[in-house]
């Protein structure tokens, strides 16, 4: 099972999802709590910084900003294509792109960083 944090449209979900098929491992034990999300791939953000990370594995087809924009809560940061749907990721607060560390066209795991927000 893994637990993943999705935004909807400005609504967040958390959900569990279970790995079934051929990849997963019926013999693999179930833990009883949560594990935590993965540690992003990219450098750590900047002190009071806020990462915001891919929800799920895909491909960056879009950057809407840059260093040193200002976003408001809602902004769409970047959109992120996976299983053949394009995703907007929304900006969670109001603040100033500190750094982006991706480009488009990259491919992203889940939780990769792909903008801090400072």
């Amino acid at each position: 099972m893994k637990n993943l944090k999705i935004t909807v449209n400005g609504t967040i979900y958390d959900v569990q999802v279970e790995e079934v098929g051929e990849n997963a491992s019926a013999a693999q034990p179930v833990a009883s709590a949560p594990k935590a999300a993965p540690a992003p791939t990219a450098a750590p953000a900047p002190a009071g910084g806020e990462a915001v990370c891919a929800p799920m594995p895909g491909t960056i087809v879009k950057i809407n900003v840059a260093q040193g924009d200002s976003v408001q809560k809602g902004d769409q940061l970047f959109v992120l294509e996976a299983m053949k749907m394009e995703n907007e990721i929304l900006s969670p607060r109001d603040g100033t792109v500190a750094a982006v560390h991706c480009n488009k066209g990259d491919s992203v795991e889940s939780g990769k960083a792909v903008v801090t927000l400072q």
